[in-house]
């Protein structure tokens, strides 16, 4: 052991990059291990890993290379000589390979840094080189300190030894002017910022402004464009202060100046070997951090301004459970649920905004002692699941309630048939259903279930928007919310007391709602018995689905995406189970009377529960709607098309073929007093996977990709665009 040598980045710099703790960095200021060891194994993996990823740059001598430095001999141990093995693991790891950094397994990283070694006069022992950071922190590097730029390890070999660059003017960075975000700022954004996912704690998806209009929207042109890691991509972005943050698959952040684009910082995580990505569909600013959910089931808090982690939380076995719908933060709560098929059921955890400490977790099935606890058919706890949270909530904070949408359960056949027991039903609390819980304790305040014993995968499990409207010649508050369905049923938002549904007009399988109680009655023939088959509108891809619409507090209007589709539930073979544990698997078809048209984009007064036009076209739906004061609705279809409508008429008035399909949803900001759209793409959705087979004709792109796409009025807007 010797004392540490801190040199130009050293173990101090792993501290200000986050990967050491405090007590970990004042451990290994003190001694460090001279000598690293790793095994002639890993030595030999590395080497192979080298040949596959690094020869094409560094060459295949490893210093005889066009487009990168030497990685042997005197000129790289003068660069990496007395440093420490996590500098040169991070740097690896961060912008390795160029074409991809990042894009290698931890332990293919390790391995490469074994080989480096070998080739430096290290002896390969019996003790493998960890691929731990706080472990890699305490051995060095053979060598001695040098003051030259260990980082120079870019495109022909970096910068040249002793280059001083000229002087350059710095620009002035956004996020200078990054302010903390409020409560207050969450329940009532500037109209040029977009703060949460549907731009406020309402859920509205609405933006107030009025630059772009029916008159000039015809003249929108595109402002910039960046690629994002490639895959799908169905999160919305988050606007303040002039900052676009950006949620990128493979579980990337990026803060972008937003009105040119430039990168301004980007966090890229590590996730362990065996968990793939996943989609987030959201992510949260709060005070002045940035609430991320990440592919193994953490919650992060990175810092707004830098990007930097403050906290890193674990809610559950990323083997088990999923994050999908990002965090709500409200009230100094960041409240995250979670989705998968797992014993016990789906839940809701509440983690302090400041530390990330657990503070509570609801559980989305009921649990014993909980109201509905006897509604799973007399199965035990252990034995029920579902009540996954797919969506984020929303929150009213004069009443103090977060509004959450647990979805159905994938194990229907222990629901399908009543037991006749007394005090029993086989409804699936806290399926399907609405719940309402305090924020500080996550107590549950009320829940109303929308679909009783769902048979047939028809969450209900999507936005809650929170509004005001007439009821009874009173102004009163109410939750509305649509499931696969399409029938949308509005609910105090006070009590959970039920005041009135809209049936949208693309299901069959609802034949009567009661007017008092939202009870729903079910066509008997389209009950799945596990004998015959069945044929339901919709399809379990919607319908509605988590894409979500766009409500208009001005006119009381919503506009919802919607697919006209249906499916055939075919029971299986015995032993098979299908995607239903009742033993059905469902497909895809038509509507009996389709006309070939199965993109469905609604306007629907919930004030006059009336709808006010539909507009319909060849291409499903695959985006989620915003609409603006000025009087326009955008929306994305699986053709690549960005539409935009008269809000008042559903007229076409501008569309723009995209580089992929849009699965997210579109928002609207302001930077420098002028007005953009944006629009992230990326193939891979629950909807771009089911839906081409309805439209064989319509080409998908033959890349998978994944951009952001900015537009923007011409400085005059009344120039026609080329």
């Amino acid at each position: 052991m010797r004392t540490l040598r801190i040199g130009v980045l050293g173990v101090a710099g792993l501290f200000a990059l986050g990967c050491l703790t405090e007590s970990a960095w004042l451990w290994a200021a003190v001694a460090v291990e001279v000598a690293p060891t790793f095994t002639s194994v890993q030595a030999g993996n590395g080497q192979a890993a080298y040949a596959r990823s690094c020869a094409r740059c560094h060459g295949s001598n490893l210093d005889d290379g066009e487009f990168g430095p030497a990685l042997r001999g005197k000129m790289f141990l003068s660069r990496w000589g007395g440093r420490s093995l996590v500098d040169l693991y991070s740097l690896m790891e961060n912008t390795m390979p160029p074409d991809s950094p990042g894009s290698l397994t931890d332990r293919s990283y390790t391995d490469l840094v074994a080989f480096l070694l070998s080739q430096v006069g290290v002896a390969p022992a019996n003790a493998e080189l960890p691929s731990d950071r706080a472990a890699l922190a305490l051995k060095l590097i053979p060598g001695e300190l040098s003051a030259l730029d260990h980082r120079a390890l870019g495109p022909s070999g970096g910068l040249a030894p002793g280059t001083v660059l000229p002087a350059w003017p710095a620009k002035h960075s956004v996020l200078e002017d990054l302010t903390p975000v409020t409560d207050a700022m969450l329940q009532a954004p500037r109209e040029e910022d977009w703060l949460s996912w549907r731009q406020s704690f309402t859920d509205a998806g609405f933006s107030p402004l009025t630059q772009v209009s029916k008159q000039n929207v015809g003249t929108l042109r595109l402002a910039w464009a960046l690629a994002l890691p490639a895959g799908p991509n169905e999160a919305t972005p988050l606007v303040h202060d002039g900052v676009i943050f950006v949620h990128g698959y493979g579980d990337h952040v990026l803060a972008l100046n937003a009105a040119t684009g430039d990168e301004l910082w980007h966090y890229a995580r590590r996730l362990p070997e065996g968990i793939a990505p996943s989609v987030q569909r959201n992510i949260a600013l709060y005070t002045d951090m940035l609430y991320v959910g990440t592919s193994d089931a953490h919650v992060l808090a990175l810092n707004a301004k830098s990007g930097r982690v403050v906290w890193d939380q674990p809610l559950a076995d990323p083997q088990i459970w999923r994050i999908s719908g990002g965090p709500l933060v409200a009230a100094g709560m960041v409240m995250q649920g979670v989705v998968g098929r797992a014993p016990g059921g789906a839940f809701i955890v509440g983690l302090d905004a400041a530390t990330g400490r657990e503070a509570w977790r609801f559980h989305s099935v009921a649990q014993p002692g909980q109201v509905g606890d006897h509604s799973w058919n007399g199965a035990r706890p252990e034995q029920r699941s579902g009540g996954s949270v797919w969506t984020a909530g929303s929150y009213d904070p004069q009443l103090r309630l977060a509004f959450f949408g647990p979805g159905q359960t994938y194990d229907t056949a222990l629901l399908q048939h009543p037991i006749k027991q007394r005090g029993l039903s086989n409804d699936g609390l806290y399926l399907d259903s609405t719940v309402a819980l305090d924020p500080a304790t996550g107590r549950m305040v009320w829940y109303y279930q929308h679909l009783p014993n769902d048979q047939w995968d028809y969450d209900w499990a999507f936005e809650r928007q929170i509004l005001q409207l007439p009821v009874d010649g009173k102004p009163t508050k109410l939750v509305v919310t649509s499931g696969k369905l399409g029938i949308y049923d509005a609910l105090d938002a006070a009590s959970g007391k039920y005041v009135f549904s809209i049936d949208l007009g693309i299901q069959n399988l609802v034949t009567s709602i009661n007017p008092k109680t939202g009870a729903k009655t079910i066509d008997p023939a389209r009950y799945p018995d596990g004998i015959r088959r069945v044929s339901v509108c919709p399809h379990p891809g919607g319908g509605r689905n988590w894409l979500p619409g766009s409500y208009n507090p001005q006119t009381h209007i919503v506009y919802l995406p919607m697919v006209e589709s249906c499916m055939d539930m075919i029971p299986m073979e015995k032993g098979e189970r299908g995607s239903l544990s009742s033993g059905y698997r469902w497909t895809l078809r038509p509507r009996v009377d389709s006309d070939g048209k199965y993109g469905r984009l609604q306007a629907v007064d919930l004030a006059t529960r009336k709808t006010v036009w539909t507009a319909r076209q060849r291409a499903p739906q695959s985006s989620g709607v915003l609409d603006t004061a000025g009087g326009v609705v955008f929306a994305g279809a699986l053709d690549r098309w960005f539409s935009a409508y008269d809000d008042s008429s559903g007229e076409l008035l501008w569309r723009r073929r995209l580089s992929d399909v849009p699965s997210s949803a579109p928002i609207s900001f302001a930077a420098h007093g002028k007005q953009y759209i944006a629009l992230v793409v990326g193939f891979g959705s629950p909807q771009t996977i089911t839906f081409p087979n309805l439209v064989p004709e319509i080409p998908l792109p033959p890349a998978r990709s994944s951009s952001i796409w900015v537009f923007e009025l011409p400085t005059d807007p009344t120039t026609p665009v080329p």
